[in-house]
């Protein structure tokens, strides 16, 4: 068995798909929703003021969170409801420190960098897909 073949030996850069999606601090939760169903993601960034790098994240929890205490999502603001506490990883982490870090912090999301830039968000669904793909490859041998 290669050491590729063992589940969580996997660099979080294997994970990442498609570009990162952010929103303005000031778009709605109308906005940030459509954006999320638009990309096919659980979660964005809310990019600063300028529209340059990552502020927040919003997830779909946080959302649901927002309209289970009747915030309107018409004047709510992806700022009001961004959790602007990131966490971040290197692009060559492995799938497990990733997933030990998400579990110290007790998150679902964790931002990805490789020198310097934001180059994906890697969430806790996407760690635990590896840990199956890679159970199975290992039970066909």
């Amino acid at each position: 068995m290669t050491e590729d073949l063992i589940p969580g030996s996997t660099s979080v850069s294997t994970l990442i798909g498609a570009p990162v999606v952010g929103v303005a601090p000031d778009a709605s939760l109308h906005e940030v929703a459509d954006a999320m169903v638009a990309a096919g993601v659980g979660a964005l960034i809310v990019t600063h003021g300028n529209g340059d790098g990552a502020a927040g994240i919003v997830s779909e929890r946080d959302i649901v969170r927002a309209l289970a205490a009747r915030w309107d999502p018409g004047t709510t603001r992806a700022r009001d409801i961004a959790n602007t506490t990131l966490v971040w990883c290197d692009a060559r982490a492995s799938v497990t420190d990733v997933a030990e870090r998400m579990m110290e912090c007790y998150i679902r999301h964790v931002l990805v960098e490789d020198g310097g830039h934001l180059v994906g968000i890697v969430s806790a669904r996407d760690l635990l897909g590896d840990y199956v793909s890679g159970s199975v490859d290992i039970e066909r041998e």
